[in-house]
């Protein structure tokens, strides 16, 4: 797979109306006592629905959960009648991006698109400096958005394309400050191997993309912290993979999954959990950009491209048409190659391997925050249940970023919180029906989400 093509999407993809949303006007909104009301309560702990509970914030945290009869809480409390709805905690992002750009205002208006739709957690996939000053002023509050992981710049075949060049590359991301290294296509064996031992040696995770001449089972010997879009799977299963090429092959073997052995899906699959590498599998890029079954003009249309601006759509519709147009294109094969990728979901989710909820969101007719309810519903088409497909996106990405104080609603938890209309567990489309969301104790109520999503429509 080449990088050149995504990059230079994504960077068109960044231009985002430029309107600046304000805080509520709150004297310190994080640390005013919220009180949820009479609200289901879905702790994520187990499958279960907690009904008639008061869920009470403070300082940004869960400070008391329990029956809505028993429950005091003071005068001056923020309430929220919880009726009839649904608590659950927010979702992550695990395969996001921000603009890689030195203007900041285009990068505050992605993340707010994000809280907006009920994503309290991002992990930014494409680095740029910058991007740790963002994360310190969205975990100050000073920008109102998700709280924010970030990888360094893309380490790739052009960027890397030296061992001395790959060594520097990364000991100077562990040095600035970055969470993770970046993986993307084109690093030789050599460089590769370079990238690995000098990231155990400083103690710096590395996820992403599989190159094709590192294959996926040098990736998984490796240790990546995740595998993201299952790059490298298909390839692994296809016989005679060796004797192709990366163009033979297309974007994630799109042109060759029809190939498949799936009897290899076994092993593959115990060779990430053994090791264990968590997957994020972005199956919106292809059930939605790579997918025969949707027309570029009726997603262009879909309500939430208005959130892009011209010139972005412009480009993902035409980037679509050309995939379509390729020789090695044809819709009966591709088609087999979008559903051995729900196979290798649903074998990962059945023998243990983590997932992680990630859209790659902005990517072709993947618009941020929104497209991770696709990516939801893509996974329980996969055959996860509603509950299954919701821990990817809370309780995984807290036990992936080793943080217990969050993915669950219980006591001392983070308040990064959504409230919904309706029952996710037995619709995953509720997750869709937002009546708020609270990030970090702060209360973006249904008329604060209204306003700031016209604000942030193209014009």
């Amino acid at each position: 797979m080449k990088i050149l093509l995504p990059l230079l999407l994504l960077a068109s993809t960044f231009s985002l109306v430029a309107h600046s949303l304000v805080a509520q006007e709150l004297t310190d909104p994080r640390k005013q006592e919220i009180v949820f009301r009479n609200v289901n309560v879905i702790p994520m702990d187990k499958e279960q629905v907690l009904t008639n509970q008061v869920v009470i914030v403070k300082d940004g945290r869960i400070t008391l959960i329990g029956d809505a009869r028993m429950v005091k809480y003071g005068a001056g409390a923020l309430v929220i009648d919880g009726t009839g709805k649904y608590l659950m905690p927010g979702l992550a992002e695990m395969h996001a991006h921000v603009p890689p750009i030195d203007d900041i205002e285009p990068m505050k208006e992605v993340v707010m698109l994000f809280a907006l739709k009920g994503v309290t957690t991002i992990r930014g996939m494409l680095g740029h400096p910058r991007h740790l000053e963002l994360r310190s002023k969205l975990l100050s509050g000073e920008i109102i958005g998700p709280r924010l992981y970030t990888s360094g710049p893309s380490i790739n075949g052009q960027t890397a394309n030296t061992e001395a060049t790959a060594i520097k590359m990364v000991r100077d991301q562990k040095a600035a400050g970055y969470d993770f290294l970046k993986l993307h296509p084109g690093l030789t064996v050599p460089n590769f191997n370079a990238i690995v031992q000098t990231a155990k040696e400083v103690n710096i995770p590395f996820a992403g993309h599989v190159s094709f001449q590192v294959g996926v089972w040098r990736a998984i010997d490796a240790g990546y912290a995740s595998i993201d879009h299952m790059d490298g799977f298909v390839e692994s299963l296809v016989p005679g993979i060796e004797n192709m090429t990366e163009q033979q092959t297309g974007l994630f073997a799109t042109f060759i999954g029809h190939q498949a052995d799936t009897s290899r899906i076994p092993a593959l699959v115990k060779g990430l959990r053994d090791h264990h590498i968590w997957v994020v599998p972005t199956q919106a890029l292809a059930e939605r950009w790579i997918s025969p079954d949707n027309t570029p003009e009726a997603l262009s249309q879909e309500p939430e491209m208005k959130y892009m601006s011209p010139n972005t759509l412009t480009n993902w519709v035409n980037t679509k048409k050309n995939l379509q147009g390729n020789p090695q294109y044809k819709p009966s094969e591709v088609r087999q190659f979008v559903e051995l990728r729900r196979k290798l979901i649903y074998a990962c989710q059945k023998n243990g391997v983590g997932l992680l909820l990630g859209s790659d969101a902005p990517q072709i007719f993947d618009v941020p925050g929104f497209s991770l309810h696709h990516e939801l519903q893509y996974l329980v088409n996969a055959g996860l249940t509603p509950y299954e497909a919701l821990r990817t996106g809370t309780v995984n990405p807290a036990i992936f970023l080793k943080r217990e104080d969050a993915g669950l609603i219980r006591i001392g938890a983070v308040a990064d919180l959504v409230l919904l209309n309706s029952n996710p567990l037995t619709n995953i489309g509720a997750t869709q029906d937002i009546e708020g969301v609270c990030l970090a104790g702060r209360w973006l109520n249904k008329t604060y989400i209204q306003q700031g999503l016209k604000k942030l429509e193209k014009k």
